[in-house]
């Protein structure tokens, strides 16, 4: 949340190193960091850790914008689900140990241990949450058990000394509770503010110090019996609503199983033939080969060919690392030139690779979205409520002073803003499990937002609008080319990721495999090598440089060369994806819709009949290209979606408001898409934008649920008609109730939408 707090921009965070002592000296250890770090390689490092503290949308924006607290820290990114941060960052310029005596000091502090971590920490913040609770409920049982003589004495009152004994006796059972009980609440605000944060936990530290500073104020001068029990209470009933919360947001998770169901596949090598599998089914050992941009899905080891892994997806580095032979590859990285071949060194853990995914940065930025709007509301959002409760103390002491501090309170608690911090988050992210279940995979819950914008599709052809493995491949020339020869385009197509390459590596695959030297790929072109002393050129016919040929109309082709000696072409016969037909007139509707390829425009007469406006239809577009279309589409104010294969559109799918890519036998996992799409499912794209329209309505009504149930809290509240313990009631319910209601409702949407024809 960009303007939720206004901070320095470089304000710098200078840790005492005796705060700590040597309590995170065991982080100096480099087998320790070894076993906690999920990435390490060259300058950047990156882990997850577990901080029980996360508790609210301020968390969330102050430990996502760690590295305005300190320049070391690349990037970081909150799952407030599972009370993690995971935080990249170079260990040059601040270490593990720093780091997470950084988070320490604005209370933070990562609970780690090195064998199963997540559990055994969640487990034992689970029991201190129940201890806590246990104080309080034990003091707030007690204190109204010692306040019962006072409440039923009468007009006569109870004997002085004993009021005394028992408001004493109130005081010690108050001061852990305090001490104890409330610690996070107080320590959160505390040191928050001591970097200029003012955190939701503020109004209600100020509460509470406020109700116990006014109760020992009148049992220490014995001029009343002061509001311990309504103290006490008011600390159970928040301990009990924190408990509540996790408890129903953890049955509410929304993370998306990768492990189940997200369409990677992967080239696997036995005994010398290559077969595509998915990544889930990968086991250590199994040999797997990485072609020219695809990312590499598991830790590994180099055994053959020559690795320069681009990292830019993990550290945001774009500058490739060189691996030799036998070096560790991490996941994450890209190769950038031939085909490797790689020994997994460890099974998938597909989570991983998702977060890898949802902190890369694709696309443009949207330039007014509800989270803006949020924080906008948000921003001041203390500060009045702040304004509002001091007013409405000082008009009750003029009415009845002693109850004062107890409205003053009630008016902090009843107000804070959990409830429509949290419709965002709950809302989009049970949309992007149901959006998982249904075979289309988003990057983060912005995307949702991004789409229910659209206005505009442009649509490759290859790849996207055709089937993949559906083609039927011929080759045309002067005569046939020897099985040497064949071999050649088969070694040399099998090192790319475009849709036709992957095709002719397919149709030759009885064919033997040759090593490569200087392989180089131009995206929407072609690639070319050395093999045998020999340089073989495959791509389009100006690649080739040689005029285009229209032999067979309506083929997409690849041109050979061999030593500089045009050989002919390979042909591929189109088949289109079922339900596209309709699926466009359906688009056409409500959106405009375009078509750029990089073919030649041999089925120009095919597709008109599906594009009404043959202004919208252009051929023989490069990468470039299609991007310049793209911003020109949005430099007349358009909201672009583009819909390619992920390769040679990867400018577009960046460029666009919002980027998808088709997934099909083998998939191409770009970082530069927002969205992965199943192609058996590319029928229900107009649905899947439908739904995305009823999220964000969704939104905006428990926004208006959410600021109602405020403004009358507050009016009860400021009118003296709600005490702190019934507002800490309520605080958690009214969050509570906004996710229940956000969550039903997208999943009765998503039921809607399915069933919509």
């Amino acid at each position: 949340m960009y303007t939720y707090y206004e901070m320095d921009k470089n304000p710098g965070v200078r840790v005492d190193e005796h705060e700590f002592g040597n309590k995170f000296a065991y982080l100096d250890n480099e087998e320790i960091k070894e076993k906690l770090f999920e990435f390490k390689d060259g300058d950047f490092s990156k882990i997850t850790l577990y901080i029980p503290a996360i508790h609210c949308s301020s968390c969330i924006w102050l430990l996502e914008h760690l590295n305005t607290l300190h320049p070391g820290i690349s990037h970081s990114m909150v799952q407030f689900i599972k009370k993690e941060v995971s935080v990249t960052f170079k260990e040059k310029e601040i270490s593990l140990r720093q780091l997470v005596e950084l988070l320490a000091s604005i209370h933070y502090t990562p609970l780690i241990t090195l064998d199963n971590m997540d559990e055994k920490s969640k487990k034992k913040e689970s029991r201190q949450l129940l201890f806590k609770l246990g104080v309080a409920g034990f003091a707030f049982g007690n204190i109204m058990m010692w306040s019962l003589p006072e409440y039923f004495a009468g007009e006569q009152g109870i004997e002085p000394a004993l009021q005394r004994f028992f408001n004493f006796l109130n005081l010690l059972l108050a001061i852990p509770v305090l001490i104890y009980s409330a610690r996070d609440y107080l320590l959160s605000a505390f040191k928050n503010l001591q970097h200029g944060v003012a955190n939701t936990d503020l109004p209600i530290s100020v509460g509470i110090i406020a109700l116990f500073s006014q109760s020992v104020y009148e049992i220490l001068s014995n001029t009343g019996s002061g509001y311990m029990d309504s103290f006490t209470g008011f600390i159970f009933f928040l301990l009990i609503g924190k408990w509540y919360q996790n408890k129903t947001y953890q049955a509410l998770a929304f993370d998306r199983d990768y492990k189940s169901y997200f369409p990677i596949a992967i080239t696997k090598i036995v005994n010398g033939v290559e077969e595509i599998i998915q990544i889930k089914n990968l086991k250590k050992d199994d040999r797997i080969l990485v072609r020219h941009h695809e990312l590499i899905p598991v830790d590994a080891v180099l055994v053959k060919g020559v690795a320069n892994i681009d990292y830019s997806f993990v550290t945001g580095e774009s500058n490739p690392v060189q691996k030799l032979i036998n070096e560790p590859i991490y996941a994450g990285g890209k190769q950038m030139g031939e085909a490797i071949e790689l020994i997994v060194n460890k099974t998938i853990d597909q989570s991983s690779l998702t977060k890898l995914w949802n902190q890369s940065e694709g696309g443009i930025e949207a330039k007014e979205t509800l989270n803006n709007f949020v924080d906008r509301i948000s921003k001041w959002f203390t500060i009045v409520i702040l304004s509002i409760a001091t007013l409405t103390m000082l008009t009750w002491f003029f009415i009845d002073a002693p109850r004062a501090i107890s409205i003053f309170t009630a008016v902090l608690i009843v107000a804070c803003p959990c409830a429509l911090a949290l419709s965002i988050p709950f809302s989009y992210g049970n949309s992007m499990r149901i959006f998982g279940k249904r075979g289309f995979y988003i990057k983060n819950t912005q995307v949702i937002e991004n789409l229910s914008k659209i206005n505009t599709i442009v649509f490759d052809k290859t790849g996207t609008l055709t089937q993949s493995n559906a083609v039927n491949v011929s080759f045309g020339g002067k005569e046939e080319l020897s099985n040497d020869q064949l071999s050649f385009v088969k070694s040399l197509a099998r090192q790319s990721t475009h849709p036709l390459s992957v095709t002719l590596s397919q149709h030759l695959a009885n064919m033997d495999s040759y090593q490569l030297q200087n392989f180089k790929e131009i995206a929407g072109k072609g690639v070319q090598a050395s093999i045998d002393g020999h340089q073989i050129r495959l791509g389009s016919a100006t690649y080739i440089n040689i005029p285009e040929a229209q032999d067979r109309a309506g083929a997409s082709k690849v041109y050979i060369s061999i030593d500089g000696v045009y050989l002919g072409y390979f042909s591929f016969e189109n088949r289109y994806r079922e339900g596209i037909e309709g699926l466009i007139n359906r688009l056409q509707k409500k959106y405009a819709v375009h078509l750029v390829s990089g073919d030649n425009d041999g089925e120009r007469e095919r597709l008109l009949k599906w594009f009404h406006h043959k202004e919208n239809v252009h051929f023989n577009q490069n990468p470039d290209d299609k991007l310049q279309y793209i911003r020109s589409l949005q430099d007349e104010g358009k909201n672009v979606l583009m819909i390619g294969d992920g390769l040679n559109d990867a400018g577009g799918l960046a460029q666009s408001d919002t980027g998808i890519t088709i997934a099909d036998d083998i998939y191409n996992f770009s970082p530069a898409c927002d969205g992965i799409l199943e192609s058996n499912r590319f029928h229900n794209l107009y649905k899947y934008l439908k739904f995305s329209k009823s999220s964000v309505n969704i939104v905006k009504i428990s926004f208006l649920i959410s600021l109602i149930y405020n403004i009358i809290g507050l009016g009860f509240a400021v009118s003296g008609l709600l005490t702190p313990i019934v507002a800490a009631i309520l605080m958690p319910i009214s969050s509570v109730s906004v996710v229940l209601f956000v969550s039903i409702a997208t999943t009765v949407m998503a039921y809607i939408s399915d069933k919509s024809s």
